[in-house]
């Protein structure tokens, strides 16, 4: 594997332990995935920042062991510069689809890969 690889599989490992519900529910788990910087544009179109994710994320029904799970297909990965990694992938959750964006950017010393910016877009039903 090359850097390149290396660097993407980092920020897929972080994606994926961000859709695990038992992470979400534990903001010192999810905590240090995420840029102090970061902000979302979630597929209902309202933008989170960091302190409203602290906040919210434990409490939303992809955070709930019993609720229902966010199960993305596959994930793709490029790096857009040294340091800064685009995710795309798609989720269904609870029958809801939508396409998603991540940018994970790698912070100094040993804050690694972080998420900096999350955009979901909802899919209407019948669009491929």
């Amino acid at each position: 594997m090359n850097h390149a690889e290396d660097d993407v599989n980092e920020a897929i490992a972080g994606e994926l332990a961000l859709l695990d519900p038992a992470v979400r529910a534990c903001r010192a788990r999810f905590e240090p995935l995420l840029d102090p910087e970061f902000v979302e544009v979630g597929s209902s179109g309202r933008r989170y920042t960091y302190e409203d994710m602290l906040a919210w994320l434990p409490g939303d029904p992809g955070s709930s062991r019993e609720g229902p799970r966010y199960e993305p297909p596959s994930i793709q990965g490029v790096v857009l510069a040294p340091g800064l990694v685009h995710l795309t992938y798609e989720t269904d959750f609870d029958g809801l689809r939508a396409r998603r964006s991540s940018l994970w950017r790698r912070g100094n010393g040993e804050a690694g890969w972080r998420l900096y910016y999350h955009q979901g877009t909802p899919v209407p039903p019948g669009i491929r």
